[in-house]
């Protein structure tokens, strides 16, 4: 098990840019797959990226391909998500988690879920 913090979200218009961080507390967690999902108010948790302990091979939701970028930064403990071209619909609390196995878009496949962090896309 490992903690995962959340960081980075705000308010922004759109067409807006927003850069969320997702730190493991405690220990370095460059082996562990990570997944960024988001959940709006009355929706169902929604997958959005996931990359891998090794390098490349990310995986995106269609939703959110050409314009979110999910990468690993070793040196801080860090996975981020990029997020460009931000639209009002991508308005949602932002969450990481651990990837166990399964589908990589199924949040019943992941554990350690983070706190979240609001993102709010005003048009």
């Amino acid at each position: 098990q490992v903690q995962l913090v959340e960081s980075g979200g705000g308010s922004v218009q759109a067409g807006g840019s927003l850069r969320l961080s997702c730190t493991a507390s405690g220990r370095t967690f460059v082996i562990y797959e990570i997944g960024w999902f988001r959940q709006a108010p009355g929706k169902e948790r929604e997958f959005v990226a996931h990359i891998p302990w090794s390098g490349g091979g990310t995986y995106y939701a269609d939703s959110v391909k050409g314009r979110f970028t999910i990468s690993r930064d070793t040196a801080k403990n860090t996975v981020s998500l990029q997020m460009n071209s931000l639209k009002p619909e991508d308005t949602a609390v932002y969450y990481c988690a651990r990837y166990l196995g399964g589908l990589r878009s199924d949040p019943r496949g992941y554990n350690s879920w983070g706190q979240g962090t609001q993102v709010t896309v005003s048009s």
